[in-house]
């Protein structure tokens, strides 16, 4: 009797749970059923057959359909103090983004997912319009892998999907909620009525390191013999090149930093990119759930926007060296 009452308090649970959860889907109307994407065709995002109404929208990928796997290079954390380093010679993971398939993007599409303590920006829009993003005041969303057992994928995380100057868990709480809850394929009635809460956060952690670790970003600038430097000067070309080379089409390169015609060597001169090589984003369009990992890899400009922010004059870029004792061999 007691096993009874136990088993229906866990299924009576799930069902308040999903009821929680009921407006939450991207689409009116989404229920927890008949989600078997082993029986579906996986459709390419983006194509004319990936829209709602045609497909299960979460076996493919209808609404941020343009896949972003972006990462940084860092030269320290601000929190080495507490043994958080950087992997040596490795760039990290930043996130896993879905942008519409114009390149525009939206943000926090779902509140009742929303583990971010310190959002931004802090409305749903970036405009006072916008709905508040409030932010998160409960356990690390890092502690959401724990009751299933993930001990080596948080080990993992915390090696190659490091933060600057905030804590890691922070930082994936951050890009769960303003990213992951604007794929259709993370829905959480795309899970089922079994659904176990947190479930799609591991989830999306386990697709987001997938795509990253098939882009060696360090090694790739290494072979064309572009490496970390506080002496040495690039071009953005260069850099380009050799990225488009290991990726197979042209990745966003991003830039931090004194614009180019702010420095001595600059003066005078229109180019106003950035100085300080710091990103990478790699363009994908996902062949049916984002999960599968399958994915078809695509230029930046795709949809016609810029494919760097960093400047163009050649010799005009720096790759620094990471600081003393913020890196690890891994």
């Amino acid at each position: 009797m007691a096993t009874t009452t136990s088993t229906a308090v866990r299924v009576l649970g799930a069902v308040a749970l999903l009821s929680q959860h009921a407006a939450a889907g991207l689409y009116p109307g989404l229920t927890t059923d008949n989600h078997t994407c082993s029986l579906q065709k996986p459709v390419l995002s983006c194509s004319a057959e990936a829209q709602p109404g045609l497909v299960d929208t979460c076996c493919v990928e209808t609404f941020g359909g343009l896949v972003l796997s972006t990462q940084f290079w860092d030269t320290y954390t601000g929190r080495e103090a507490d043994g958080q380093l950087l992997p040596k010679d490795t760039w990290t993971l930043h996130g896993l983004w879905p942008d519409f398939c114009n390149g525009s993007y939206t943000q926090y599409c779902d509140l009742s997912r929303q583990y971010d303590p310190i959002p931004s920006p802090n409305t749903t829009t970036g405009t006072p319009a916008g709905k508040p993003v409030v932010p998160w005041t409960g356990p690390s969303i890092g502690t959401f892998l724990e009751p299933f057992g993930k001990w080596d994928l948080l080990a993992y995380m915390n090696k190659f999907w490091v933060a600057q100057n905030q804590d890691n868990g922070g930082f994936w709480g951050h890009e769960f909620s303003k990213h992951a809850t604007c794929f259709s394929s993370f829905d959480v009635e795309c899970y089922g009525p079994q659904y176990v809460e947190h479930e799609e956060v591991v989830d999306f952690f386990e697709t987001a390191l997938a795509y990253y670790d098939v882009l060696p970003t360090w090694g790739w600038l290494s072979a064309a013999g572009i490496r970390p430097s506080n002496a040495s000067f690039y071009s953005l070309a260069d850099v380009q090149a050799a990225l488009t080379a290991g990726f197979g089409k042209l990745p966003y390169v991003g830039c931090s930093g004194p614009a180019y015609n702010t420095t001595a060597a600059g003066k005078g001169s229109a180019d106003a990119g950035k100085t300080v090589l710091t990103e990478v984003w790699y363009y994908h369009h996902a062949f049916g759930r984002v999960q599968r990992g399958q994915a078809e890899r695509v230029h930046a400009n795709i949809t016609g926007g810029s494919v760097s922010s960093c400047a163009k004059t050649p010799g005009a870029l720096r790759y620094y060296e990471r600081t003393p004792g913020s890196d690890v061999a891994v």
